[in-house]
């Protein structure tokens, strides 16, 4: 298949993903080029004063095809507008969450709820985290969260919407969390062993606490499910005033056959849309 006809291909493919999600494009929007399905966050625009129905209007004018870290509430806006709500929130808060076993009688219908909600509208994912250590070990700590995520598989299996536990650095932005490394994250999957419990796999945060991006993502790319973005340091565009070549970092991932979304969580210094043009051309792979 040439490129033109990749090209052509990926299109389809993603117009077709979202009809069948009950999403239907709009007329004047159309995918960006290239193999990666580009979805954005809220941060991406910055200090910007637009709605939110303003902000995923243009993002589909753009030619973003998902919107992460979004509530049940704006599933009516997204579809309005062609874009797939392409991580959906879950249950607790970051610092307090399912690595502590008190929490699960709370947390339990909380996640049931986002899981049935993304089910509905045919939105892929909803995003799990540990939560702080507060004293825990690492092994009790993924003890606990193994055992919540046991109770949630069958649900998510049943209802095709996969459970994805963020990695975040606790050196620079969320101290105390507990799943700050690749292989600690892995380690739960393995454990759950369940096609629909993987990783978000935030680049920018796992730069910090381990680097060697590429060779880490290839060596775990069957535990991954979703992908963030932004440059290190600073958390800020993707240019040249941070140390990653996101541009090799976008190809690998794309040479993977990645079929899910890589979303873009940074925030821009320069000209909001400017900066998204910019970063939605250099993921262009």
């Amino acid at each position: 298949m040439n490129v033109m006809q990749r090209r052509s291909f990926f299109t389809n493919s993603i117009s077709t993903g979202l009809a069948l999600a009950g999403v239907s494009l709009p007329a004047s929007a159309a995918p960006r080029k290239g193999r990666l399905k580009q979805a954005v966050t809220n941060g991406v625009f910055g200090k910007t004063k637009m709605s939110f129905e303003e902000r995923v209007q243009k993002a589909a004018e753009m030619g973003v095809v998902g919107y992460d870290l979004v509530s049940p509430d704006v599933f009516p806006i997204l579809k309005k507008y062609g874009v797939a709500p392409s991580m959906v929130r879950g249950g607790g808060s970051l610092t307090d969450n399912m690595n502590h076993k008190e929490n699960h009688a709370k947390l339990e219908p909380q996640y049931r709820d986002m899981i049935k909600a993304a089910s509905a509208v045919g939105a892929p994912n909803v995003i799990a985290l540990s939560g702080n250590r507060r004293g825990i070990a690492d092994e009790e700590g993924l003890d606990n969260c193994v055992t919540l995520l046991n109770k949630l598989k069958a649900q998510a299996e049943d209802q095709k919407v996969t459970i994805c536990m963020e990695l975040l650095n606790s050196k620079v932005n969320h101290p105390d969390y507990q799943c700050d490394r690749t292989s600690w994250g892995v380690e739960l999957c393995k454990r759950v062993n369940s096609p629909r419990v993987k990783l978000l796999y935030d680049i920018y945060h796992m730069q910090i606490m381990e680097g060697d991006v590429i060779r880490t993502i290839r060596a775990n790319f069957q535990y991954i499910a979703h992908f963030h973005t932004a440059g290190n340091p600073g958390r800020h565009e993707m240019d040249d005033t941070q140390e990653m070549n996101y541009r090799g970092i976008a190809k690998a991932i794309a040479d993977l056959n990645y079929t899910g979304y890589v979303a873009h969580e940074y925030s821009p210094l320069g000209d909001a849309m400017t900066s998204l043009e910019n970063t939605l051309k250099m993921f262009e792979v």
